[in-house]
């Protein structure tokens, strides 16, 4: 039997532990995933071992600190600096990023995205605004300090703080930070979130689970908007692949995976 879990700050929260075990289920893979709130992400890899975890999946506020763990890091995750996901193999840790692909899964429905503004400058933001810039879009980055601005910096996106920041017009806003998780705070002051949802066409927030703060901004002002449960889906999927070292299709993990989010 082996065993997988999620490592978070705060993580009781998490859905993945129903999304992965149904997948171990429906397809008869001896596997069993749990939640381990990880408090120091410096303790990650000793943590791992210390369980005799198989692989895990990595969320706030550690995705920078499982970059800094892994023997290997491989794939999209090299760009950004950012993992979410680690399998063991060979003793080694391996690290990936499955969550680009995740968000672009949850907006997919969203067309025309030209000019985007990425709410929140952490492991989450590294990746999507690594991805949109791949993809060849204009994105800003809102900070609430100069503080971790300087990697997107150098990948040519625009930054800015709160103290500094120059309004555009934008097809879509997403809210990476952890606002509104378990609080009812926004990710900026009120009036600068108001003036940017003023000016944009769709708005998406990483947290799922609840309407955020931010979300009720969005709905208030008849935004389309999503929340993070398509894109938790999308990355799970990556992620359960990498777990069962591709021994089912995505198409088959996907199947089961949805059904977790009728229950």
């Amino acid at each position: 039997m082996k065993l997988f879990a999620i490592f978070g700050n705060p993580v009781s929260h998490s859905k993945s532990p129903l999304m992965h075990n149904m997948v171990f289920k429906d397809l008869g893979i001896k596997a069993c995933y749990t939640r381990i709130l990880l408090e120091d992400g410096s303790k990650l890899k000793e943590t791992f071992f210390k369980l005799g975890l198989s692989g895990v999946n990595v969320t706030v506020p550690h995705k920078e600190a499982a970059f800094e763990s892994c023997d290997e890091v491989r794939g999209f995750a090299k760009k950004v600096g950012a993992v979410n996901t680690i399998v063991l193999e060979d003793e080694k840790l391996i690290g990936y990023n499955t969550d680009a692909d995740g968000f672009m899964y949850a907006i997919k429905s969203y067309e025309n995205i030209k000019k985007v503004l990425v709410l929140g400058a952490g492991g989450t933001a590294k990746a999507i605004v690594q991805k949109f810039l791949e993809e060849n879009k204009e994105v800003t980055i809102l900070n609430r300090s100069k503080q971790r601005l300087d990697f997107f910096q150098k990948i040519s996106a625009k930054t800015y703080t709160w103290e500094d920041f120059v309004l555009e017009k934008y097809d879509i806003v997403v809210n990476t930070t952890s606002a509104g998780l378990n609080d009812e705070n926004l990710p900026a002051p009120k009036n600068l979130i108001e003036k940017i949802l003023l000016n944009t066409s769709y708005a998406a927030d990483a947290i799922y689970g609840k309407l955020t703060p931010f979300l009720k901004e969005a709905k208030d002002k008849n935004i389309p908007f999503v929340d993070g449960a398509d894109m938790l889906l999308g990355q799970g999927v990556l992620a359960n692949e990498l777990f069962i070292n591709k021994s089912f299709s995505k198409e088959m993990i996907l199947k089961s995976m949805k059904k977790s989010f009728l229950i």
